[in-house]
């Protein structure tokens, strides 16, 4: 098929292998290998920064995308060479939430709450206001008292709530109602012309989930915490969820094998395109 496909993935733990589980040799050598086909259009979806996202991809030898959605869907940059150039019609469309507000009212709004700690002034930005918390399994409480303060301010939000397992910290993002990795993609996937079905976005976390039960092809990486896949699958459309469990090409499923194992489910022609790829630049034996 000619069709461009739109390849979205997290990088914390999803494509990036900083998790506890392992990692399958060759899986990132052969996601390279799918993001350089032709037909692929690349876009990571983080709550990194630009200047966290640039030092992942150098750390972990990541091919470079086509665009980068950042700062939990606040940024969006499109990708030309060493060129990010900001999507400001995006950053127009959000800013109408906090209509008079700025990050400064909207985190005195908050004020001092138990447990809530303003995250470090580069882990915020313009329109994303981030707290550590603690690790709660429901946090609705909390959100609640959050999202009170802050509409007193005619504010419109939304609240994103995810827990770091490798800290066991809760983190909590503040963004205008209509900003989010999935509004993000959403508007970037209209951008392009690119039909939802030829869209597949991967995750592990609490903040992927809006994409994950969002109706748009999603797998959810092996190595996701249970209580993430349980919610997902409580959701989700099964027909749109997809959970990696390994075995393709001898693959476990973590990270961004699990990424490949999704896309072959969705695409099914990339696996010939892997394949491909096996056979001759990688110099290995023929995947079954």
């Amino acid at each position: 098929m000619d069709a461009p496909m739109l390849l979205a993935t997290d990088l914390d733990r999803t494509l990036l292998p900083n998790g506890s589980q392992p990692e399958s040799p060759l899986a990132r050598q052969r996601f390279r290998h799918l993001a350089a086909h032709p037909n692929v259009r690349l876009v990571y979806v983080t709550g990194r920064h630009r200047q966290l996202v640039e030092a992942a991809m150098a750390e972990y030898d990541l091919p470079q995308p086509d665009f980068v959605i950042a700062d939990v869907g606040t940024s969006l940059y499109e990708i030309q060479a060493d060129d990010w150039r900001p999507l400001r019609d995006w950053q127009q469309a959000i800013a109408l939430d906090w209509g008079d507000s700025s990050h400064a009212d909207l985190a005195a709004a908050v004020g001092e709450m138990a447990g809530l700690c303003l995250q470090e002034p580069v882990k915020q930005s313009v329109f994303k206001l981030s707290y550590y918390a603690p690790p709660l399994t429901d946090p609705a409480e909390l959100l609640g008292r959050v999202r009170q303060r802050i509409e007193a301010r005619d504010a419109h939000v939304n609240l994103v709530w995810s827990i770091d397992e490798t800290t066991a910290t809760g983190l909590l993002d503040v963004l205008p109602a209509t900003a989010s990795k999935h509004h993000a993609l959403e508007f970037l996937r209209a951008r392009l012309g690119i039909a939802r079905d030829r869209t597949v976005f991967a995750g592990d976390s609490g903040n992927d989930m809006e994409v994950l039960v969002s109706g748009l092809p999603a797998v959810l990486v092996a190595n996701a915490q249970a209580s993430v896949r349980a919610e997902a699958l409580a959701h989700a459309d099964p027909a749109r969820l997809y959970l990696a469990r390994g075995g393709l090409f001898g693959m476990n499923g973590n990270y961004s094998a699990g990424i490949l194992e999704g896309v072959v489910h969705f695409i099914p022609e990339a696996r010939g395109w892997l394949q491909a790829a096996d056979a001759a630049p990688l110099g290995l034996p023929d995947p079954a």
